[in-house]
């Protein structure tokens, strides 16, 4: 639980993930042979053998605003980094690199909330007061402790360190075989970006992507089958890729014969970079790893520790094979 607290609760909105990059480079140092960032900021520990290359990644990057404007009375007009659910965003508070804490408010006072219609306030009375603490092109995270409910995590950011959480728990548990290479991506909830530019580096033979992914166990929720507590999913498709049939057979394999629990994920909505990988140079056979998660892209996102460490033994096995 110290490492998943100090996981979430470092800031890292995408294009500003350099703290939440020195604590995973700490983290996981001890059980690779050598960890470096690329150009664009991506983490890369790379575990040496001699068998198979297979790219394992996990992006670090998180959701959060970014100020485009500040008024006379100090008041901050902000746009998105990443996907924002608008029902999520009023009276939650934000926190600024340097600390800064603000509260989202809306000019309206109904259920649409436009974009256009919020603010954040920090307590400033006029620009120049503002102006001393936050300049236009910050970013904030949102805020969200962590806390445990039974066998069950709530937290912001679990999208997507709990798939760091897992990426550095199997690094530690992997027995040396293949070339494996645990990479931390960066830009991912603005596109796919870093997992683009790591796999063109490494051109790894396999792929795969660790992230969340939605549930349908929820009151009235869309159906799914994907559900807390039911073991790690194995992608089949998302809206950025259709996986690789001979990766996700491997995965079905090896959770079977291992006796670990799982489930198929096949998710309408939302991408990961699993999709930048699979593209990338001539292709890469590419397959999902995914993390059950309740309330994604809120300050509040739920998964259960057990769907957690199924997770990392599916991505132990697939990492040994």
């Amino acid at each position: 639980m110290e490492l998943l607290e100090q996981l979430t609760q470092t800031d890292g909105v995408s294009g500003r993930e350099k703290h939440i990059c020195g604590v995973i480079s700490n983290e996981i140092l001890p059980y690779v042979d050598e960890v470096y960032t690329d150009a664009l900021g991506n983490l890369i520990a790379h575990k040496k053998g001699t068998g198979k290359k297979i790219l394992f990644a996990a992006h670090m990057d998180e959701i959060g605003v970014i100020v485009t404007f500040i008024d006379d009375n100090g008041f901050l007009r902000f746009s998105n980094v990443g996907g924002l659910y608008r029902e999520h965003l009023l009276y939650r508070k934000v926190r600024f690199e340097n600390g800064v804490i603000g509260v989202i408010g809306s000019e309206e006072h109904n259920k649409e909330h436009k974009l256009s219609k919020l603010y954040i306030d920090i307590g400033a009375n006029s620009r120049e007061e503002a102006e001393q603490t936050v300049s236009i092109g910050d970013t904030a995270a949102f805020i969200g402790d962590l806390r445990q409910i039974n066998n069950k995590v709530i937290s912001k950011a679990l999208d997507d360190r709990i798939g760091c959480y897992a990426l550095i728990q199997a690094a530690r548990e992997v027995q040396r075989k293949n070339d494996l290479y645990f990479c931390f991506t960066v830009q991912e909830e603005v596109g796919l970006r870093g997992a683009k530019t790591v796999a063109h580096d490494i051109e790894p033979d396999f792929a795969v992507a660790v992230d969340v992914t939605d549930t349908g166990d929820t009151p009235k929720a869309p159906e799914m089958a994907v559900g807390l507590g039911k073991g790690a999913a194995v992608k089949v498709m998302d809206r950025s890729v259709l996986c690789d049939v001979q990766v996700r057979t491997a995965l079905v394999a090896l959770a079977k014969k291992q006796g670990i629990p799982y489930q198929l994920e096949v998710m309408t909505d939302g991408g990961t970079d699993a999709g930048a990988l699979s593209l990338t140079r001539s292709g890469i056979k590419t397959g999902g790893i995914s993390i059950p998660c309740r309330y994604v892209h809120s300050p509040a996102e739920m998964v259960d520790l057990e769907d957690v460490h199924h997770a990392v033994q599916l991505i132990r096995a697939f990492a040994a094979q």
